[in-house]
């Protein structure tokens, strides 16, 4: 699959919407992996202009992720007092809080807008987040060329996502920074780490496998290659990249003990993600109230870092980042790519 794309190295750099941009994904694509933009926290003329930058910037092949959630349970009580227990961060930023919350992202599942943005632009990979398309969008994202790729963090998943016709599957471990792609966020989450993961995908998902969690280096892609991975993606390693979208805040927590100390929330928007330890996840250690569904939640948790950043604070921010958030590298993104090929042949 990934020699019929030309890919020279198999090494995906993960979409990580609101960090990953066109510039990034087309140094990485030049580079010989495969450069990813995550449009799932954008609406459909964004991604066409995302999709239409990466083109400008390479003829190599890339991925474009978004993200396929189920729509919120609205519960106006939740909300309230979900914004009533940050009323005090709110506070401390001399700002009122949000009088009412809103869905500030639509899923693919119900954006016939973004289906045709990609049935038109026709990216080669377009990859899926928290679940899996309907028949039609699979058989219409199929006709117009693409490859399709879904994130898996049990078997079960995976299984259903070789049902749904996906051409790969990501074995997302426990250790990954990010929103997990658990299908089911209000479910049992297995929490199976990136080792475990793969090789339970490898010998029973029947389709080519994709590790990632905590992979930062070489060695780590050659690693999940021997487990049998066709592929590893990576995240949190292209974060420091200069061409990442990623401020200031985000990369000095990154280069800091924070790093060392990743914790998973869901208090930041509503599904569990593992990021950087900061000021909000400290805050989410103590809070007792029932987070809204994502994203609805995500609509505060932005509110809240928008006014602490207008002070000079920059630790209520999404830093994303997994488990091997210290072996993180300060290079361009092609750069970084030419250093993972080095150390993986050894």
């Amino acid at each position: 699959m990934f020699d019929q794309m030309g890919l020279r190295l198999p090494i995906i750099q993960a979409p990580m919407a609101g960090v990953s941009t066109p510039k990034m994904a087309a140094a990485v694509s030049n580079a010989g992996a495969l450069g990813s933009i995550g449009v799932g926290a954008t609406n459909a003329a964004g991604a066409a202009g995302m999709i239409d930058d990466v083109r400008r910037l390479t003829d190599a092949a890339f991925n474009v992720n978004v993200f396929v959630h189920n729509a919120p349970c609205r519960d106006a009580d939740r909300e309230a007092s979900w914004l009533t227990a940050m009323g005090p961060l709110f506070e401390e930023f001399a700002v009122a809080p949000p009088s009412s919350l809103t869905t500030i992202y639509r899923s693919f599942a119900d954006d016939d807008d973004m289906l045709r943005v990609l049935i038109e632009r026709a990216p080669p990979v377009v990859s899926f987040h928290f679940g899996l398309p309907e028949e039609a969008k699979v058989t219409a994202l199929r006709q117009a060329g693409c490859v399709l790729i879904a994130t898996a963090t049990s078997p079960g998943e995976a299984l259903a996502a070789k049902k749904a016709g996906m051409d790969a599957v990501v074995a997302q471990g426990f250790e990954a920074g990010g929103h997990r792609g658990v299908f089911d966020a209000a479910g049992d989450d297995a929490q199976l780490g990136t080792l475990a993961l793969t090789r339970l995908l490898v010998a029973k998902a029947g389709l080519p496998v994709i590790a990632a969690g905590g992979i930062m280096d070489g060695q780590g892609v050659r690693a999940v290659l021997d487990l049998g991975a066709t592929a590893a993606q990576l995240g949190t390693a292209f974060i420091a990249c200069p061409e990442s979208a990623a401020d200031d805040a985000y990369r000095a927590a990154l280069q800091s003990d924070a790093a060392h100390y990743t914790t998973m929330t869901n208090a930041i928007s509503g599904r569990p993600a593992r990021c950087l330890r900061n000021r909000f996840t400290i805050w989410a250690e103590s809070a007792i109230e029932v987070t809204p569904d994502y994203p609805v939640a995500y609509d505060a948790g932005k509110a809240v870092n928008a006014a602490a950043k207008k002070m000079g604070e920059g630790g209520f921010g999404a830093q994303w980042a997994g488990q091997g958030a210290p072996l993180s590298r300060c290079m361009g993104a092609a750069e970084l790519v030419q250093t993972l090929e080095r150390e993986l042949i050894g």
